[in-house]
């Protein structure tokens, strides 16, 4: 019997059963691992130390909690960008750091790496993976690279055209909704709550070809799969407030915990009817096609102004002609859906915020859209007065500057990124693009806590490194809806500036960066019916 010596652990000869062998190869890879892992550890720590980081409370939870989801985070984490505007190291944890970016000239690095060498972090994102699949916002590598591709052309100026309809016909509903408050003695409105469920009227009509009439609570039919469209839409505003809870549970990042709990439950039920009508919605429309010339019949389908994402979705194809699956297409779908709703309707809530915090800009933008309108009937914005409206547009712009609906994107190095000052982000750390931070740096905007819509003039966009500004991301991996929700911002906010005027509450409201940037408790603003109504 082969016996194995044990002489260094002070033990005599043993037999070397198969059991004590598993278990000694099992240890000796262990400690390899942790060998390796503490060499890379120590070796990340030395490369780091070009970034400054702000002191920690103490060495076990390192910065965790100093920057929470609330206003005094937000102001805690404007003060680290005044300190360090070229960039900073932060802790999570122990062992664990982080590098957050947030100036343009270091930007640009990260920002233009491909989706292999700089890919989502899915300590941020991996929430999202139940619900939107490997969509564009969670795909990485050869995936993400070629549904990019595809997909471009969803977003062309002809395609997005038509929408234009879609946009004043849903905000004429919002307006007229707000015009029954106003006369039943309800003046004060969350712009958040109203906003949210009009940007989601669109997006499912511009998704599916469908309205659910959500707007008004109205369940005018049911699909075949027995799943009713206003269903859909509160399923998607529950799916988005869950994933925004759960980041703030450490204990629930674990999938195992999560799922046991009510909250997990909520969220796989929810999950599967988002997909359910998804699902129905892509068979459905398959159904409708002829099994011969599908193209041809898209392609007359599109010419007629009718064509949808779905419709796009099932059109396009790669450059060996094989289209997208099934399970492809409703992630796309699922995923231009959570992103096209929240945001959007962030942005306005904002920009209604900040003109009713200047009513100067306000009034200038009102007169924008009366010169623009003057003497048409119905008041409807069209596909060419999108360019008539340069002072409109410099007001949405600068409070998407400050206040970006998405403060920050997180990126994985899977390996080494040189900067251009010559600082190193070893491979495997984590570092935080800061939209927030990026345009609220005093090194690149002067007075950055001022609303100034001036910034946009054109005279003034000269000068400014074109990543001073980036709330639709920037690079290749940039916002591929990003001229789809300007198009409907300046719709929306040109209607509504033209039927009310918005007027501030007493009380300030406290940001609240989640998924997206919100405020507590909602955004609530006066509003004041104007001689123009929709129609």
């Amino acid at each position: 019997m082969l016996q194995l010596s044990l002489s260094w652990l002070g033990l005599g000869p043993v037999e070397a059963s198969p059991w004590l062998l598993l278990l000694l190869v099992g240890a000796s890879w262990l400690l390899a691992r942790v060998l390796v892992w503490t060499c890379t550890s120590l070796d990340n720590v030395r490369r780091l130390r070009g970034f400054p980081q702000p002191p920690k409370p103490n060495w076990l939870l390192g910065h965790m909690g100093q920057v929470p989801p609330t206003e005094e985070g937000m102001t805690k984490l404007t003060q680290m960008m005044n300190t360090y505007p070229n960039g900073f190291m932060i802790w999570m944890g122990p062992i664990t750091p982080i590098i957050v970016l947030c100036h343009p000239d270091l930007i640009r690095t990260m920002a233009n790496a491909s989706a292999a060498v700089a890919p989502k972090d899915v300590v941020f994102y991996d929430f999202l993976k139940p619900w939107l699949g490997d969509g564009l916002l969670l795909s990485a590598g050869d995936k993400w690279s070629s549904h990019r591709r595809m997909l471009t052309p969803a977003f062309h100026f002809n395609i997005l055209k038509p929408y234009m309809k879609i946009f004043n016909d849903s905000v004429n509903v919002m307006h007229a909704k707000w015009q029954r408050l106003v006369t039943e003695g309800h003046n004060r409105l969350d712009m958040f709550e109203h906003i949210s469920l009009m940007t989601l009227d669109s997006l499912q009509k511009c998704v599916f070809s469908f309205d659910s009439n959500c707007q008004e609570l109205l369940l005018p039919f049911i699909l075949s799969s027995c799943r009713k469209p206003s269903e859909y839409i509160a399923a998607i505003l529950e799916l988005s407030a869950l994933v925004a809870k759960r980041h703030q549970q450490i204990f629930l990042h674990l999938d195992f915990l999560y799922y046991l709990t009510p909250d997990g439950w909520r969220f796989h039920k929810a999950c599967r009817l988002v997909h359910d009508f998804t699902d129905a919605v892509i068979q459905e429309r398959r159904n409708t096609l002829p099994t011969e010339g599908i193209d041809d019949f898209l392609k007359a389908k599109a010419k007629a102004k009718t064509l949808d994402i779905i419709d796009v979705l099932l059109l396009t194809k790669d450059e060996d002609g094989k289209g997208l699956s099934d399970e492809d297409i409703r992630a796309e779908a699922d995923t231009f859906m959570f992103e096209g709703h929240d945001t959007t309707a962030s942005g306005l809530s904002w920009v209604l915020y900040n003109l009713a915090k200047h009513p100067e800009y306000q009034e200038r933008c009102r007169q924008e859209v009366h010169e623009l309108l003057r003497d048409r009937e119905p008041k409807e914005i069209e596909w060419d007065d999108l360019a008539q409206l340069p002072f409109l547009t410099m007001c949405i712009k600068e409070s998407l500057r400050l206040h970006p609906p998405v403060t920050v994107i997180s990126h994985r190095c899977t390996q080494d990124i040189v900067l251009p000052d010559g600082r190193i982000i070893p491979k495997g750390v984590i570092c935080l693009i800061s939209i927030f931070g990026t345009h609220h740096n005093p090194l690149v905007w002067q007075d950055p806590e001022v609303y100034d819509p001036f910034r946009f003039d054109p005279e003034n966009i000269k000068e400014r490194s074109p990543l001073a500004f980036i709330p639709f991301s920037a690079g290749p991996r940039n916002c591929i809806g990003q001229t789809f929700a300007m198009t409907e911002m300046k719709v929306v906010l040109a209607l509504t500036l033209l039927r009310f005027r918005v007027l501030p509450v007493e009380e300030e409201p406290r940001r609240k960066p989640e998924l997206i940037l919100r405020a507590e408790g909602g955004l609530w603003l006066r509003v004041e019916p104007l001689s123009a109504s929709p129609q």
